[in-house]
């Protein structure tokens, strides 16, 4: 059960890196008409639904949680609502990537922490280290932390053009 957990725990990561590297790729399945960042969207709920099963097949559950949960998992859930909230579907799920103009956004959490949306989702990861074991948290973690290199550099050069 570990190494299917593994995987299941893994999985959205070379989904992303493909459409961070690829986006015209995407951009050409999706087909015209049809918005990129939306499919997106779409296929990592699912996708993320997987990677929750496999994290929950390894936990177990006691209540209360520690202290250390509340404030680590609000503030991270905090982080991940304000992001969605100031950038939207399309700026959360590679918008820019896929040729959309997202605009520039400096209010909170932007500009005080890098790559928000990543640093939200560790804080809440490390916030069920009672419930999950360490390796899981470890590996999800190092996932979000390859991802936050990728999209460290962009080259614009690579970004999709819309099918007309």
């Amino acid at each position: 059960m570990g190494i299917v957990a593994g995987i299941g725990v893994l999985l959205p990561f070379p989904f992303y890196y493909l459409l961070w590297t690829y986006p015209q790729s995407w951009v050409n399945l999706c087909g015209k008409g049809r918005d990129p960042s939306k499919v997106m969207a779409l296929v990592s709920h699912f996708i993320k639904l997987i990677q929750f099963v496999s994290l929950f097949s390894v936990s177990s559950f006691s209540w209360p949680p520690p202290l250390y949960f509340w404030p680590l998992f609000a503030f991270g859930q905090f982080l991940n609502f304000r992001v969605y909230q100031l950038l939207g579907e399309s700026g959360t799920y590679y918008g820019v990537r896929f040729g959309k103009n997202i605009p520039w956004v400096r209010e909170f959490p932007f500009g005080f922490i890098k790559d928000p949306q990543y640093v939200g989702s560790i804080m809440s990861l490390v916030a069920c280290l009672s419930w999950v074991p360490f390796q899981y948290i470890l590996l999800w973690s190092l996932g979000y932390l390859f991802m936050i290199h990728i999209e460290s550099a962009e080259d614009v050069t690579t970004r999709a053009k819309p099918l007309s």
